[in-house]
């Protein structure tokens, strides 16, 4: 028998859109494009908590990876 802490934490779309800081939409897009795993319970869509943590984990940013971002210093000629 599985105990009762090694259950799933569900999360609502709303929940997750916040521990996230995106809109709901922005929630659905993730998981329409598969980027994000979502689970429909009749006409209710849930998150499994671990599963929107790992979401967090993969998009984070290396360091060194946003020089696409800034411009170059330009050296300014006298």
């Amino acid at each position: 028998m599985t105990a009762v802490t090694d259950a799933p934490r569900w999360l609502s779309t709303g929940d997750a859109a916040k521990r996230l800081g995106v809109t709901t939409r922005t929630l659905y897009r993730f998981i329409d494009s598969g980027q994000l795993p979502a689970y429909r319970f009749g006409r209710v869509i849930r998150l499994q908590e671990d599963e929107v943590d790992t979401f967090i984990q993969t998009c984070r940013i290396e360091p060194g990876t946003l020089d696409h971002l800034y411009p170059e210093a330009v050296a300014t000629e006298d």
